[in-house]
């Protein structure tokens, strides 16, 4: 119960530190849930680490497809 919980509250967390530009916020709440239930915070701790990674992860590959795929267009197209 406490991983399902942890993951959505990562989830909706992440989504408001970008909306907000908040950097802090996950450290915040992970304080706050410190406060009332460490199972709860390292729940959230490792779902917000993994989403976080994952993320980041996905951009890194999609930048390299990009670049893959516009070097592949640049040579195929002959100098003008």
């Amino acid at each position: 119960m406490a991983e399902e919980l942890a993951e959505a509250l990562a989830r909706d967390v992440i989504a408001a530190q970008k909306e907000l530009g908040d950097e802090e916020l996950v450290n915040d709440v992970s304080k706050l849930l410190e406060a009332s239930s460490t199972t709860m915070q390292e729940a959230f701790l490792t779902a917000a680490r993994v989403l976080i990674s994952e993320e980041r992860a996905r951009k890194m590959l999609d930048q390299r497809l990009d670049a893959a795929l516009k070097a592949a267009r640049a040579a195929q197209d002959p100098p003008a």
